[in-house]
C-alpha cells in the first residue's frame, strides 16, 4: 500500500491442523523438549557441568552439519551442546498452533512472527527482573534505552520478552550494499557523463544526464532505450507516490511527511507533489518517461530492468535486487545502478535511514524451559564481542586475518568459502545467527560486525568494473553515495504504526485516488495538467484524510510517550 506500506515478513493466515498433522508434529516437538534431568540452573555455562539447550528456529538456513566447528567451539569452551529444530517460514503456522496447544516448549524459542501468537499466547517469560539481576550484562547493555524493544500489547504483561535478531547498531552504521529509496541511475550513463559530481544533485540535472545518453543511445542490446521507469504495479504504487517527500527533504514516513513539532500530514495533493508530477508530465511528453509505465505488472517491470534497457527509476534498493542479480550474472555491470538524491531548492537529502530495529523478531526463552537462567545466560555470551566476532567473522587466522593495524580481512579463497553453502554448515551457525540478537555497526575495536559490512572488504568483493567506478568517485561502497544514516527520530518510522479498521479504508481509498488519477496526470497533454491535478485534489478533499491522519499522529504519540 502506498501510504502505509511494511517492510518484513508478510503475514499468513492461520491453517487448520489435522489430527494427524498435529500428532505428527507434537512427536517430532517432543523430541526438542528442554531436559528435564538438568535441573541445575545456576545460570553459568561451563565445560564441567555440560547443558543441551534445545532451540526453535524459524529460518529459510540450513541445519549445521554433524561436524561443525563452531559446535565443537560451544561445547569445548561454554560446554553447551545445542539441539536444533528449524521451522522454515512456510510451516511455521502449523508448528506455532501444535506448540500452543501442548504447551510445552523448547528452552530458546527463535520467532519471526509479526502477528505475535507465541508472545501472546503465553509461550515467552517476562525477563525485564531477570535483566535487572546484572547477571547478563551484555543483554542489559543491548536494551537500555530501547523501549521499542518491549511489548506493549493487552495479551500479557508489558514488558520485554523477544531480542530484536536485527539492527540494533554500535558505533554507527555500516553496509555495503544501499537497499533504501533513492532515484537510480545506471553506471554507463555517468560513465558516459564523465563521472559528474553527483552533490547538490536536482531533478533537472538527473533528468538532463538521462535524455543527454538516451540521445546518444537511442537503443540497447537492439531494443529501445527507455529513459525513466514508473514503478506503479499493484502493492508498489509507492515507487510513484513516495519521491515528493523525498524530493522535499523527508524520510520515508509512506503516504505522510511529519514536521519538527512531530506532526503527520498527507502530502499527496500538496505543492511537494504537484511539482513532482509536472515534471513527470513534462517527460513523459518529450519521450523519456517509459509509456508502458502504467501497465506493467511488478514482474514486467523486473524483466525490464534486467534487459538493461531502462536507464533510470525511483525505487527502493530492495525492491530490484533480482533484476541488478541478473544483470550481474550476465557480466552487465555497466548496466546496474548507483542511487542519487535529488532534492528540491532549499532542501538537504534524507533518503538513507538507519535501517529499523526488528521488534518482537528474535529469540525469547519459553516457559517451559527448566533452566531459564542457562538461556538467557546463553544469549548473553553470544552476545559478547569475542562470540559475535566467530558467529559472524569465523575464526581469526582462519577464516579471516588480523592486520598490524587491528583490521580484519580475508583472502580470495576464505571470501570464497563464506559464500558457499556446503562449506558454511561445517564452518558457520548461519541459521541460530539469523535470530541471535547481534552488534550491528562496528566493534570497539572499530571493525564492522560482518565481512559484507567492512568497506575494504565489501570492495574487495566487487567485479572489476564496478571497482574502477568506485574508484572514480573515491568511495568504497554503494552506501556511501548516500546522506549519512543519522539515528532516526524516536517514533520512526510513521508506515508501520498500526492503523484502525477505519484508517485503513483511508489508506485504500488514499491509494485507490493516486492510482486512478496519477497515470493520466502524467501522460496526459501539458495543456491539461492543471485541470486534471485540480481533478486529483478534489477526490482526495473527498475522502476522509482527517480519519487517517489523527490515527497515524496517535501512534506517534504514543511512540514518543512509550518508546
Amino acid at each position: 500500500m502506498k501510504h502505509h506500506f511494511k517492510l518484513g515478513v508478510p503475514r499468513r493466515a492461520g491453517r487448520r491442523l489435522t489430527v494427524a498433522a498435529a500428532a505428527t508434529a507434537l512427536i517430532a516437538l517432543a523430541a526438542c523438549t528442554p531436559d528435564s534431568a538438568d535441573k541445575d540452573d545456576s545460570g553459568v555455562l561451563t565445560p564441567s557441568d555440560p547443558t543441551t539447550l534445545s532451540v526453535w528456529i524459524t529460518s529459510a538456513e540450513q541445519a549445521p552439519a554433524p561436524d561443525n566447528k563452531i559446535t565443537k567451539l560451544l561445547k569445548e569452551k561454554l560446554g553447551v551442546t545445542l539441539k536444533y529444530e528449524i521451522v522454515t517460514p512456510d510451516n511455521v503456522d502449523q508448528k506455532i498452533g501444535v506448540m500452543l496447544a501442548g504447551g510445552e516448549y523448547p528452552d530458546l524459542v527463535g520467532t519471526t512472527d509479526l502477528k505475535l501468537r507465541l508472545l501472546e499466547g503465553g509461550a515467552l517469560l517476562r525477563l525485564d527482573d531477570m535483566l535487572a539481576t546484572g547477571d547478563y550484562p551484555n543483554l542489559a547493555e543491548h536494551v537500555k534505552g530501547y523501549k521499542k524493544m518491549s511489548y506493549s500489547g493487552d495479551e500479557v504483561d508489558k514488558g520485554l520478552y523477544i531480542f530484536p535478531n536485527y539492527n540494533r547498531f554500535y558505533g554507527g552504521v555500516t553496509g555495503g550494499t544501499y537497499y533504501g529509496p533513492a532515484f537510480w541511475i545506471q553506471k554507463r550513463v555517468l560513465a558516459d557523463a564523465g563521472y559528474p559530481d553527483l552533490n547538490n544533485m536536482t531533478l533537472d540535472r538527473y533528468f538532463q544526464l538521462i535524455s543527454d545518453y538516451k540521445a546518444k543511445h537511442p537503443q540497447t542490446d537492439g531494443a529501445p532505450t527507455v529513459g525513466f521507469e514508473v514503478l506503479a504495479s499493484t502493492g508498489r504504487e509507492w515507487g510513484m507516490t513516495n519521491p515528493p517527500a523525498q524530493l522535499a527533504g523527508h524520510p520515508n514516513n509512506g503516504g505522510v511527511i511529519v514536521d519538527s513539532e512531530n506532526h503527520a500530514s498527507i502530502y499527496a495533493d500538496k505543492d511537494i507533489a504537484k511539482k513532482f508530477y509536472k515534471v513527470l508530465n513534462e517527460k513523459y511528453n518529450s519521450g523519456l518517461v517509459d509509456p508502458e509505465s502504467f501497465t506493467l505488472t511488478f514482474d514486467q517491470y523486473t524483466a525490464k530492468l534486467a534487459t538493461g534497457a531502462v536507464l533510470g527509476m525511483h525505487d527502493q534498493g530492495w525492491n530490484f535486487g533480482t533484476a541488478t542479480q541478473s544483470l550481474q550474472s550476465a557480466g552487465k555491470d555497466e548496466y546496474t545502478y548507483v542511487p542519487l538524491m535529488p532534492v528540491y531548492d532549499g532542501a538537504k537529502p534524507y533518503y538513507a535511514d538507519r535501517p529499523v530495529m526488528n521488534t518482537n523478531q528474535g529469540f525469547g526463552v519459553s516457559v517451559s524451559s527448566k533452566q531459564p537462567k542457562k538461556a538467557l545466560k546463553f544469549l548473553d555470551t553470544m552476545l559478547s564481542e569475542e562470540w559475535q566476532k566467530i558467529l559472524s567473522w569465523g575464526i581469526a587466522g582462519e577464516d579471516y586475518q588480523v592486520g598490524a593495524d587491528g583490521v580484519f580481512s580475508r583472502t580470495d579463497e576464505q571470501r570464497k568459502n563464506y559464500k558457499d553453502i556446503t562449506w558454511r554448515a561445517s564452518n558457520r551457525l548461519v541459521a541460530l545467527l539469523d535470530v541471535l540478537p547481534k552488534r550491528n555497526g562496528k566493534f570497539s575495536d572499530g571493525n564492522a560486525y560482518s565481512p559484507d559490512d567492512q568497506p575494504a572488504e565489501f570492495f574487495a568483493t566487487l567485479s572489476d568494473y564496478d571497482k574502477k567506478f568506485m574508484e572514480k568517485y573515491g568511495k568504497k561502497t554503494w552506501v556511501e553515495f548516500m546522506n549519512p544514516q543519522v539515528e532516526n527520530p524516536k517514533y520512526y518510522p510513521a508506515w508501520n504504526i498500526t492503523l484502525s479498521d477505519e484508517a485503513n479504508q483511508v489508506n485504500q481509498q488514499l491509494t485507490d485516488a493516486s492510482v486512478q488519477h496519477l497515470p493520466k496526470i502524467i501522460a496526459g497533454k501539458p495543456a491539461d495538467f492543471e485541470a486534471k491535478w485540480a481533478a486529483y485534489v478534489d477526490a482526495i478533499h473527498k475522502i476522509n484524510v482527517k480519519a487517517y491522519e489523527d490515527a497515524i499522529n496517535a501512534g506517534i504519540k504514543q511512540r514518543l510517550a512509550d518508546w
